[in-house]
């Protein structure tokens, strides 16, 4: 079991992988925008965030740089219903890329990729 953050502004988004991630037996919070991924990372710690890049008022590429500089030991999954954003050198911070889906397969392969390559780390 993993305690995950999912960093996204749309609510349905937040259930779906919520839902999904509990299912799996993950411990999950949810935070809709920088501030509380931020304040949630400096109350307890996570072993994975899920974040989307294109958050309301802010860049998610923007708070990746903030949460590699200031946790680097989280990894980060980086989620967008656009693939332009590999062409942007700041999303080589994370550690995984997914499409946004409506089918949650693809994410809940990368989450478990990605959890089991940091427990292979420890």
């Amino acid at each position: 079991m993993a305690k995950i953050l999912i960093v996204d502004d749309e609510p349905n988004i937040r259930l779906l992988y919520t839902a999904v991630l509990t299912e799996r037996e993950h411990e999950v919070v949810e935070a809709e925008n920088g501030r509380q991924a931020l304040e949630a990372l400096e109350r307890e710690p996570f072993d994975l965030v899920i974040l989307d890049i294109r958050l309301r008022a802010e860049s998610g590429l923007d708070l990746l740089q903030e949460i590699v500089a200031r946790y680097p030991q989280v990894p980060v999954i980086l989620c967008s219903a656009y693939v332009s954003f590999q062409d942007d050198y700041t999303s080589w911070l994370a550690h995984s890329y997914c499409v946004k889906s409506s089918d949650p397969r693809a994410l809940l392969e990368e989450v478990e990729r990605v959890l089991s390559g940091r427990a292979a780390r420890s």
